[in-house]
């Protein structure tokens, strides 16, 4: 599929590096994990601001900033360019924030822990099963909403 936008009538092409994505998939399921392991709410809500804020600023996203300007200059981890939206995997991201922040708030604010850190580990899975199968729960839920025509006039853009 191609994404063109309907203004200009030409071809979108992106360009994602997808060892940022799987840098950043690989802080979730290690940051929230350790939350889980010692009890730590506030980690919860540290790890969901930083996923919010890289979902509404992409260019500001903590993960994101340590893996171009520590481990990629480094040569620690080495880019992996492809040609593919952002957008979807933005949305992911934002989905998962959105779950840890009702997990913190339940952590912290009731007395629902069970369900609190049900909801973070869930975001650990799939946060998992992306980093290892390059599967993303998100980015497919984005691509059925956008099939049934919930983003087609999104910015003027559309998938085709």
């Amino acid at each position: 599929m191609s994404e063109y936008n309907l203004t200009t009538g030409k071809s979108v092409e992106e360009k994602l590096d997808r060892s940022s994505i799987k840098f950043n998939q690989g802080a979730i399921v290690v940051l929230v994990s350790i939350a889980f392991l010692l009890n730590l709410y506030w980690l919860v809500a540290f790890v969901s601001l930083v996923m919010l804020i890289g979902t509404l600023f992409p260019k500001a996203g903590l993960f994101k900033l340590t893996y171009f300007y520590f481990f990629r200059p480094l040569g620690i981890i080495k880019s992996h360019i492809v040609k593919e939206s952002n957008t979807p995997h933005l949305f992911a991201q934002g989905m998962g924030g959105v779950v840890l922040a009702v997990a913190f708030l339940l952590l912290n604010f009731t007395d629902q822990n069970f369900i609190g850190w049900f909801l973070s580990l869930v975001v650990v899975a799939l946060a998992f099963i992306n980093l290892t199968t390059n599967f993303c729960a998100g980015c497919f839920i984005y691509y059925r909403l956008n099939k049934m025509g919930i983003f087609s006039s999104y910015s003027g853009k559309q998938r085709v």
